[in-house]
Parts: C-alpha cells; sequence; structure tokens
C-alpha cells in the first residue's frame, strides 16, 4: 500500500455528493413538469431531464471541477499531469462562446466535451482518496467564518431549492409564485427549476469545502489552488447576490436599482466587484496558509 501523499480528500468528496444530488433533482424536476414552467428548455420527460443535466455539468460543475481536479493532484503523483491537464482544457471548454447558452439549456453533441473533462476530474479525486485517503482537514483558523457564510448562503437558497424541486413555497418572507407587471400580467417571480443564483451558492459551498485542504499544499500548485479557489468563490458569491437582490427586492419594488448580470466576464463594475472579493478571499486563505505553517 502507498504512503498517504497531500490532504484527504474528504472535503473534495463531500462537494461531488453534492453536486451529484443537484443532478439528481433536475433529473427529477424537468422530467415531471413542463418545459413551460421551467426556464428556456424545450425538451419533456427524462430525455428533458437528462438533457438540462447534462447542461448543469457544463456549468457550474465544470467550473468546480478544476478546483477539483488541482485539489486532486496535491495528493498525487507528477505523472498524473497527464490526466490533469486535458482534464483542466475540457472543462475549460465551458467558457468557450456558445457552449453553454442561457438563452437555449437544451443539451447539445458539443455540451458533451466538458462533461468528459468533469468524468476526468472525478476520477481524479477518486484516485486522490484512494491514496491519502478519505478524511477531512484539521480545524482551520477560518472555520467559523466558513460555517456562518455557509449558514447565510443556505438562507438566501431556500427558494432556489423550491425552484429546484419543483415546488413554490407559500408567500411570506420570500417571493416565488407571483409577481404581477404593469399590464396586469402575472408570472412567477421565481421560476421552478434551476437557477443561476443557486448555481453561485453551490460554487461558494465548493469553494469553501475546498479550501480547508488547499491550506496544506504547498507551492506554486497550493498558490494556484487558492488563487482559483478565490475567484470560484468571489464569481459564486457575486452571482448568487445578484440574482437573490432582484428576485427577493427589485421586483418586491423594495429597491430601485438592478443589479447587473455578472454571467459573462466583461469591462463591467460587477466584475470589479468580483475581483475585489476574489482578492479578498485570496488574502484570507494566504493568511490561513500563513497561520498553518507558522504552527507547525
Amino acid at each position: 500500500m502507498s504512503r498517504p501523499s497531500g490532504p484527504a480528500q474528504g472535503e473534495a468528496l463531500a462537494a461531488w455528493v453534492l453536486w451529484a444530488l443537484v443532478l439528481l433533482a433536475i433529473v427529477v424536476t424537468y422530467a415531471r413538469l413542463d418545459p413551460a414552467d421551467l426556464y428556456h428548455v424545450s425538451r419533456d420527460g427524462l430525455a428533458g431531464g437528462l438533457s438540462r443535466a447534462l447542461v448543469e455539468v457544463n456549468f457550474p460543475i465544470g467550473l468546480a471541477a478544476v478546483g477539483l481536479a488541482l485539489v486532486a493532484m496535491s495528493a498525487l503523483p507528477g505523472r498524473a499531469w497527464w490526466v490533469a491537464s486535458p482534464t483542466l482544457a475540457l472543462c475549460a471548454v465551458t467558457a468557450w462562446p456558445g457552449v453553454v447558452d442561457q438563452d437555449d439549456l437544451d443539451a447539445r453533441w458539443v455540451n458533451a466535451v466538458p462533461a468528459f473533462g468533469v468524468a476526468l476530474a472525478l476520477g481524479l479525486t477518486v484516485a486522490a482518496a484512494r491514496r491519502s485517503g478519505l478524511g477531512l482537514a484539521p480545524r482551520r483558523r477560518f472555520d467559523v467564518v466558513r460555517l456562518a457564510v455557509a449558514g447565510l448562503t443556505l438562507l438566501v437558497s431556500i427558494p432556489w431549492i423550491a425552484a429546484l424541486l419543483g415546488v413554490y413555497l407559500p408567500e411570506g418572507l420570500f417571493i416565488m409564485e407571483r409577481q404581477e407587471i404593469e399590464d396586469g400580467t402575472t408570472i412567477a417571480a421565481v421560476h421552478l427549476g434551476e437557477h443561476h443564483g443557486f448555481m453561485g451558492t453551490l460554487l461558494v459551498w465548493t469553494a469553501l469545502l475546498l479550501s480547508r485542504p488547499s491550506a496544506a499544499i504547498g507551492g506554486r500548485l497550493g498558490t494556484a489552488v487558492r488563487l482559483y479557489l478565490s475567484l470560484l468563490f468571489a464569481y459564486g458569491a457575486v452571482n448568487m447576490t445578484q440574482d437573490a437582490w432582484n428576485e427577493q427586492l427589485w421586483k418586491r419594488d423594495l429597491v430601485a436599482w438592478k443589479i447587473p448580470s455578472g454571467l459573462l466576464p466583461a469591462l463591467e463594475p460587477i466584475w470589479l466587484v468580483t475581483l475585489a472579493v476574489g482578492c479578498l478571499a485570496a488574502l484570507l486563505l494566504r493568511g490561513e496558509r500563513r497561520g498553518m505553517r507558522a504552527a507547525a
């Protein structure tokens, strides 16, 4: 048996389980509901559920898979880069314009390319877990902050979780089912199915999980992992905030300003905010890494 190498993969496996549960919910919800009740899909039945799940594997899971593959490489020998390098390249195809179109979320053949990269990333995590174990990282300096952020984002995500399960919550703290617009038309304030706001939450949770073992990864790989997780956290947090603000505040006329989309990179103020949040997260992870090394 080979000696353990690199951090254990408990948090990484937890992230994979989280994404698997989301995919299962998508398949069930999109299979049983009329596409007209969902967002920018046209296929129904099991084919519709699997189609939407494949697009989810591309985005946002393809983004999460990059971080998962990098964390796995900290526990694998150098020759594993022969698999990791194409894995990262295939996952990056998700970002190519047109591969995932928010105006048309039906799966196409090109979506199989990033999906293969995600499958390879899962294989890397399994190989790393066999080598370094299934445990969790020891207590970290900012674990209380992680738990607080996770709890807050879970609260914000309650209507999106209900929507993912295909149900409307009773009107109250959150609005979901009804929103009256100027011509008297009543539409869903929160459509059924997956939301980019909840995708953002899931990316935040993935970054929080992986940031724990990342503190034990040294060298250039460790720096790359922490920088990527910081950007992943920031991207998820900004998109979660944008969707929640617009659905729960702007649609209620509680605020007059609508936050613009931050899904696609652009020379816009929303991306300056994303980069600023990413820089702050990177500084915190750097401080946690230094504190761990000083205590060793």
